[in-house]
């Protein structure tokens, strides 16, 4: 490895991975620095599947479909009845993820950290903790020079670490997840089921893919709807199966490239003032009693079992700084149009509460741009992903899979066409 980049990248996430993919590719020498001891980020770590599906006119979505078609030869990534490409395998991506970065010749540095950060003559010194020297010098540190940096940390880890402003409704929430897959079900028996249980088809769908049949359902304790699962959960509520907060928020879809298994989008961990150690604790707890509710009451899960527990919570929004451009809600909901957009999007506003009947789903009637300037801290230091400079709404509708891997290689073309001039 050597010890002077183009452009090193904290954080191997969805943004990051883009990010750094493209830079690659484009021939900056890149150092991708991650604290797991595998790329993906929410897809792998959090087992945020699927992708959510967002406009066929996306821009920035070569690595997307790389991803996607790299995926789908091993039986790793599916397209579902909507067209949407964004059914992964959270196995299979981390070794996909792996497959690219090689072929886009990035340094990868696993189970490592930014300690400290110098900026001097233009360049950073980057002091990074890496658990990998251990054995061979017992040194745990590791120093690079680099002339540009991208936070992609989620957490705007290194933002903070340079003491750069963060936006004044950052303290603003939703609750976080703790997502899980259970396997061993039947789920044709379920498919067969569920299609006939509930006739709301924006709720619960399913179709043929390759041979395999995927679906996906919902149902939340907001009574603003009428969900077709209610009266199963107030049973299990009732017998005591599960608890009221267990019944929150409840989503499901089958996982691409298995036969038998299926990802939960829950539990929702409503408690704000938890730490995250103890909301682990809270939500496999929860997780617990959801599988045995599911093995109860849901046909096709028999003889289901939890296969797989996310190694990271699922963060939807923390700390955003403040960039060249904040992007805000009006922004959005307007359409404006920017001379550098680096995605081009229509999902919605989405935004999670800890209350009852106060979660937001807005739909957007017109496409929306993010502009390079959401995603500029100063001219050497540029963010990616949920730390976006974005106010709280906004940010709502740009964390999404889709968007963090556009912003991500929108970002690595900027950083090329500025280290050529």
């Amino acid at each position: 490895m050597n010890n002077k980049y183009d452009l090193l990248i904290a954080g191997g996430g969805t943004a990051g991975c883009a990010c750094a993919y493209t830079a690659g590719k484009l021939g900056l020498k890149t150092l991708l620095v991650e604290k797991n001891s595998f790329l993906g980020g929410s897809i792998t770590s959090s087992l945020v599947i699927p992708a959510m599906k967002t406009s066929d006119n996306a821009i920035n979505t070569d690595f997307y479909n790389i991803l996607y078609e790299k995926l789908h030869t091993i039986n790793g990534a599916s397209t579902y009845c909507d067209g949407n490409r964004g059914w992964f395998n959270p196995e299979l991506t981390k070794i996909i993820l792996d497959n690219l970065m090689k072929d886009a010749h990035v340094d990868i540095l696993f189970e490592s950290k930014i300690k400290e950060l110098n900026k001097s003559s233009g360049v950073y010194i980057v002091t990074i903790e890496d658990n990998n020297l251990f054995e061979i010098n017992n040194n745990l540190l590791v120093h690079i020079e680099t002339k540009r940096l991208v936070d992609s940390t989620g957490d705007a880890e290194i933002c903070k670490k340079l003491n750069y402003e963060f936006l004044f409704d950052s303290d603003k929430k939703q609750p976080i997840n703790l997502r899980f897959i259970m396997s061993g079900i039947n789920i044709n028996k379920f498919s067969d089921w569920l299609m006939e249980y509930d006739t709301d088809r924006e709720v619960t769908t399913s179709c043929n893919t390759d041979g395999v049949t995927l679906l996906s359902t919902a149902y939340t304790w907001d009574t603003m709807r009428d969900w077709a699962l209610r009266p199963i959960f107030d049973q299990g509520i009732k017998e005591g199966i599960i608890t009221e907060e267990d019944s929150n928020y409840f989503q499901i879809f089958s996982v691409a490239g298995t036969t038998d298994s299926i990802g939960f989008n829950c539990p929702r961990i409503l408690d704000e003032n938890l730490s995250r150690s103890q909301s682990y604790i809270k939500g496999r707890e929860s997780i617990l009693r959801l599988s045995m509710f599911c093995k109860k009451y849901l046909p096709g899960f028999e003889k289901a079992y939890i296969s797989s527990i996310a190694n990271s919570l699922g963060v939807r929004v923390s700390r955003r700084v403040k960039g060249k451009y904040v992007y805000r809600n009006e922004d959005l909901k307007s359409g404006k149009k920017f001379d550098n957009p680096v995605l081009i999007s229509n999902y919605p506003i989405d935004i999670h509460s800890s209350d009852k009947n106060c979660s937001k789903l807005e739909k957007i009637y017109k496409e929306y741009q993010l502009p390079i300037e959401s995603l500029i801290v100063d001219n050497n230091l540029f963010v990616a992903g949920r730390c976006i400079s974005a106010d709280f709404e906004a940010q709502g509708a740009l964390r999404i899979i889709p968007s963090c891997f556009s912003m991500g290689e929108g970002l690595a073309k900027y950083i090329y066409s500025i280290n050529n001039k």
